[in-house]
Order: structure tokens, then C-alpha cells, then sequence
């Protein structure tokens, strides 16, 4: 197979386009390509002529001496063959039933991989399952009934189902991982083109369905998922892991306990802090959202509005203020809604969520600023759990104060530069789940973070042309970033204490979707290096 890169076309165009410019480019008649194969895509709409950029594998007679005829030609080369490999498994190991503690990507694809050769994991989930969790947080959107177990923050696929499913990844990846993630989620029913989209993103609604495949694959090859089901004590002898116990009534025995406990498991951070696992507060990022109408975006980002061949727009960008904080808008989602992510009781926080269309009226996005543990105002690995709890806190406050508890308190950004609480909205109308309240957020953030804030949204809006407009909504506070724990684990994963593997966002070792479920694959690999699969006699 030859593959050709950077083969640019109208953005409009249609497969049989993309044949023909292939050919073109071998310089082949077109009916010579036996098959082709799209590997990447991406709109370019720098130069103001939108055009699509495809990498693309071809196949067609004599490839070696259209290789040595094209050797100059940096955008023609032969497709990659090598793929991720899952190591083989040990053979002179125990066997062991491993233990997972969360369902969200890292916990997944962990227990996925290991059920797919022979380890029947166990996971055990705080929350409901995807069905009962959508139930349980609509019915938090609809009247403020907050379920601490199950929310946006807890349940099965983690804190990233009610998000926008953006797969896309900043990590450097070598061994395949990345690309063995996409295809994961495809066979799980995720649509085709995330295998090929340069930022490709599933969307909350089919991402509830996506989740769902992937457990009943689990229990299909002998693993167990139990929801409503939390690890609420470990039992260890002599250094080493030797059961869990869970809702105080089971223990179950076993030496691999797999932390893929997601970024908001507070409670099991005091836990596992009071067993003496090492771990240690990390900086992160705190903000807000914020919302502009989906049509400026579009303007802004295409020079022309959107038509049936073009996405909603995105956009990312930073800024380093003068007073050496870095201000950067983190997942954004076009057409999404801002959402009420809250999971402790008189306290709020939110995120950002989109469904596969990507059709509400507005565009939201993070903006936030990074913190350090020197602004914790506290010691301790958990002291970056204490400064979000005392934001989040606030926030809740702040909302009841403008007469509504457990919504989201907005403050347009005109008000929030002179530090004066909104009333109302301009044009720019929220687009929320779980509803909102006027207020001043000015209330609920360190001075330091929205001097950032203001800093950082005036200098985007130099960038993207009325992105610092007056009337532009900012709702509070974006606290859930990543985690401010990292539970430390050697070149083999392993925690300090023995059998315990941190994985994902929680543990401190990921940043999204993606990179939550190549953790997860990772470790699925080192348990795999050291221990036998379990003999399916034993069950």
C-alpha cells in the first residue's frame, strides 16, 4: 500500500473526488486504484479558501516502482503495517482475577482489554449504570435532587458521557495505542469517520450506547461489572494487596486492584491517603465557561457561515498573562450546553457537553487559568481537593444568593471586567443543562485567576473577533479540569503499595477521553506481563 499525504481538495468534494486526485497524484489513470482507504482528514480554513486534507492509503499495480519514482516526494510513502500488539501473556505468573475500581475510559478499556485474553476482571462502580445515571442526573437538571453516588462526575463511562466525546489527544504515542482506542470505540458502535477525523468526537447521546457495548462485551467473555457498588476499604498484609472491601459488606480477595477512580473520587483519595499510599497534591486549572453564539464562531473560524458540508467550529488558544499565570480554553464544544456537574451536596461546578449533531444555538468552551499548590492556601496531598471545594462552595453559594440553589450562576463578561453582578443576558442567551441564575462570579474565584480570566478573554478576543464582546456569558466554576491528586506509581505502574495500579485521570496520569483509555490499555499490559490469564475451570 502507498500512502499519500497532505492531498488537498474542495471541501465539498466526494469520494469519487478523492479517487480521482489520487490518481492524479501517482499520476495514474483512475480506474488503476484497486482501493483506497482514507487514514486522515482535516478542513483548513486558514487562507480564507476552505480546502480538506486527506491522508489516504492506496492500493495499485507496480507500488514499488511508484515508490522508487516518487522516493523525492516527502507526501508519498509506504503505509504503515505496524499496529498495537497486546503483549503476550505471562506464563509463570499466579493467576489473578484483577479488581477495577470505576467504569469511566481508563476503567473500561483496562477491563476490556483484560477480559479479551482470559482475565475475567471484576468492576466494581459507584454509580448507576448509563440508563439509571441519565435518569437520575435529568432529574438533578429538572429539581435539584443530587444523588452524591451518581451524577455527572459518577457512573458508568465516567465523567467524560456527559461531555462532548472528543477523542482527540495531545500525547505522543508511538506504540499504537492511540489508534487502538479509536478503534475500540468504533466496534463498540461509535461512527466510522472517528478513524479518520483529525479531531474526531462521538457525542453524549451515542456515547451512552458505546459505553454499554463495551460492558456487555465484558460480562460476554466472563468478566462482572457491579453498579451502585463502591471500594470503600482495602485489607493489606505486609505491603501487599490482598482484598477489597465494598459498601462495607463484601470482601472480595484478590492481589490486582486496578485505580481508575476518575478525577472527583474524593472520599476514596481520604481513603486511600489514611492507608498510607503515596500520593501528592498537583497543580491543575480552574475558570469558567464561556458562551458565544455558534454562528460567530463559524464567521470567525471559516470567513463564511457554516454550510451542510462544514462542522460546527472549534477553536483553542492560550495566553501567558503578565503575571505569569497561563490562561487556555480547554474542552470546547460547538453547539454544546453548559452543564451543572456538580456531585457534593451545596456545591457547584460545571462542564461542557455536546450531542453528535452539535446543533444547540451556542459555542462553548473552559477558560481557565493554571493553579499551583502554592495557592492551595493548604497542606498535604489533598489540599487541591480542599481549594475546589472551597470554589465550588462558593459557587453554590453565589447562585443561592441570586435565588437559585443549584443552578448555575452566569455573569456577563461586560460585569464581570468592572466586577458588578449581572441581572439579565444581552444576546447572548445561556444554553444550559440544569438552568441558571445572574450573578458575580468575581464572588467565587481568587482574585489572581480573574484578573487571568479578563487578561486572557481580552487577548482572545484579538484572535477571535468578539470573543471579549460585553454580553458574552461566563457560568461557574470550571473546577473539574483534571485531578489535583497524583497517586505515584513506578516504571511499572505499580502504586507503593504492592498490587495497586493508579490509571487515568484520577490517579494523575491522563487528560481526557483518550488519554484516560490509553492509560487504562497500559496498564491492561503490565498486568498482563506479570500474571496469568484465569483458568476458566475455576469459575
Amino acid at each position: 500500500m502507498i500512502r499519500i499525504h497532505q492531498l488537498k481538495l474542495d471541501y465539498r468534494g466526494q469520494s469519487d473526488d478523492l479517487w480521482r486526485a489520487a490518481a492524479k497524484k501517482l499520476r495514474l489513470p483512475p480506474e488503476k486504484i484497486k482501493s483506497l482507504k482514507v487514514i486522515k482528514k482535516s478542513i483548513d480554513a486558514r487562507k480564507g479558501e476552505i480546502t480538506a486534507v486527506y491522508t489516504v492509503d492506496v492500493e495499485a499495480p507496480g507500488e514499488n516502482a511508484l515508490l522508487k519514482k516518487y522516493a523525492r516526494d516527502k507526501n508519498i510513502t509506504l503505509a504503515a503495517t505496524d499496529g498495537y500488539e497486546f503483549p503476550m501473556p505471562c506464563v509463570h505468573g499466579p493467576a489473578a482475577r484483577p479488581v477495577i475500581a470505576g467504569s469511566g475510559p481508563a476503567g473500561l478499556f483496562c477491563g476490556l482489554m483484560l477480559a479479551r485474553h482470559g482475565y475475567r476482571p471484576v468492576i466494581f462502580e459507584r454509580g448507576s449504570d448509563v440508563h439509571t445515571r441519565c435518569e437520575k442526573v435529568k432529574r438533578f437538571w429538572e429539581d435539584g435532587v443530587l444523588d452524591p453516588q451518581c451524577n455527572v462526575q459518577f457512573g458508568e463511562g465516567g465523567a467524560g458521557t456527559f461531555s462532548d466525546g472528543k477523542l482527540n489527544t495531545l500525547v505522543k504515542d508511538k506504540t499504537g495505542r492511540n489508534r487502538k482506542v479509536l478503534e475500540l470505540f468504533y466496534e463498540a458502535g461509535a461512527p466510522e469517520e472517528i478513524l479518520y477525523l483529525s479531531k474526531p468526537h462521538i457525542g453524549t447521546d451515542i456515547l451512552v450506547h458505546v459505553v454499554e457495548h463495551m460492558r456487555n462485551e465484558i460480562i460476554a467473555l466472563g468478566g462482572e461489572v457491579h453498579f451502585d457498588s463502591e471500594i470503600m476499604d482495602l485489607k493489606i498484609e505486609d505491603g501487599q494487596l490482598c482484598g477489597v472491601e465494598v459498601n462495607h459488606n463484601k470482601l472480595m480477595e484478590t492481589s490486582v486492584l486496578v485505580l481508575a477512580i476518575g478525577h472527583s473520587a474524593r472520599n476514596t483519595f481520604e481513603m486511600l491517603l489514611d492507608k498510607k499510599l503515596e500520593m501528592s497534591a498537583k497543580a491543575f486549572a480552574v475558570g469558567v465557561r464561556v458562551e458565544h453564539p455558534q454562528d460567530m464562531i463559524d464567521l470567525a473560524q471559516y470567513s463564511r457561515k457554516r454550510d451542510e458540508w462544514l462542522k460546527a467550529a472549534d477553536y483553542k488558544m492560550t495566553h501567558q498573562c503578565a503575571n505569569g499565570r497561563g490562561v487556555y480554553t480547554f474542552c470546547m464544544c460547538p453547539g454544546g450546553y453548559v452543564v451543572n456537574a456538580s456531585s457534593e451536596p451545596e456545591a457547584t461546578a460545571v462542564n461542557g457537553m455536546s450531542y453528535s449533531a452539535r446543533d444547540s444555538a451556542n459555542a462553548n468552551s473552559a477558560v481557565i487559568v493554571t493553579v499551583t499548590p502554592e495557592d492551595f492556601n493548604g497542606s498535604g496531598p489533598l489540599s487541591g481537593v480542599e481549594f475546589q471545594r472551597r470554589l465550588e462552595h462558593a459557587c453554590f453559594q453565589e447562585a443561592k444568593r441570586s435565588g437559585g440553589a443549584y443552578k448555575i450562576p452566569v455573569q456577563q463578561f461586560g460585569d464581570f471586567c468592572e466586577n458588578r453582578p449581572s441581572t439579565g443576558y444581552g444576546q447572548v442567551q445561556p444554553v444550559h443543562c440544569g438552568g441558571s441564575v445572574p450573578a458575580n462570579l468575581r464572588n467565587c474565584l481568587p482574585e489572581s485567576v480573574c484578573e487571568s480570566l479578563v487578561e486572557g478573554i481580552t487577548a482572545f478576543g484579538r484572535k477571535i473577533h468578539g470573543f471579549d464582546r460585553p454580553d458574552a456569558l461566563l457560568s461557574g466554576v470550571e473546577s473539574r479540569t483534571s485531578s489535583p491528586v497524583r497517586i505515584h506509581r513506578d516504571e511499572h505502574m505499580e502504586a507503593s503499595i504492592s498490587g495497586i495500579f493508579p490509571c487515568g485521570e484520577g490517579a494523575g496520569y491522563a487528560g481526557g477521553i483518550t488519554s484516560a483509555a490509553m492509560d487504562g490499555l497500559r496498564v491492561a499490559e503490565e498486568i498482563a506481563r506479570r500474571f496469568c490469564p484465569v483458568d476458566s475451570a475455576e469459575i
